[in-house]
């Protein structure tokens, strides 16, 4: 099986803001920086025996990535699929921002579990292929590998949502914290998850 070894980027400028990114390109703040680098050491300790890394071309991702090639000694490789998913009109908004400005998807949102697109946003069926397609190509280029995939936290929703057979039309369950650590291991027939939104590495040190 291949081990896929899930990470979000760390915290980036538009994060600390509560601004809604999509495919916006702010980079890490001095918190994300530290986040990385702390990530980048609990792979060394944990002696995960990584063989590639591939990342969101993104700056936000693709820092968070270079720290842990740096670490490693591995080349980072970007492919524009694990860019986040795109938000439209809502780029560079605050949640409180989108709330006064589109009150009616706000209330269509509240009332349905059911995923509604951002006006002008992304089409969630490309985007839920895009994502399946990225992550089929990196497990068979990498079959009984290790392998480091960083990207956004709706990428790797997406890809779980995708390989669980659950509806990519309803909001995704998942939560992916800055920084953090998932793993699965994909084989033919089946997937394993092994660890979900883990950021341990953040709050207890690595020891």
């Amino acid at each position: 099986m291949t081990q896929l070894l899930l990470i979000r980027h760390g915290q980036s400028t538009w994060n600390a803001q509560g601004r809604i990114q999509g495919w916006a390109d702010p980079p890490l703040n001095e918190t994300g920086l530290d986040q990385a680098r702390k990530l980048a050491q609990r792979l060394i300790v944990e002696g995960y025996p990584i063989a590639a890394i591939y990342s969101s071309p993104l700056l936000r991702a693709r820092q968070t990535a270079e720290q842990v090639a740096q670490a490693l000694g591995l080349p980072v490789q970007t492919d524009d699929r694990l860019k986040e998913n795109g938000v439209g009109q809502f780029t560079g908004l605050t949640g409180q921002e989108v709330e006064q400005q589109f009150p009616e998807w706000v209330a269509a949102r509240r009332a349905s579990p059911a995923w509604i697109a951002p006006p002008e946003g992304e089409d969630r069926d490309g985007f839920a292929s895009r994502t399946a397609a990225v992550m089929a190509d990196i497990v068979a280029n990498h079959s009984e590998q290790t392998v480091a995939v960083v990207s956004h936290g709706g990428i790797l929703g997406a890809y779980l949502i995708h390989m669980l057979e659950m509806s990519i039309h309803r909001s995704s369950p998942f939560q992916f914290d800055n920084a953090s650590l998932s793993i699965v291991k994909v084989g033919e027939h089946r997937i394993r998850l092994l660890k979900l939104n883990d950021t341990a590495h953040l709050t207890n040190g690595v020891k």
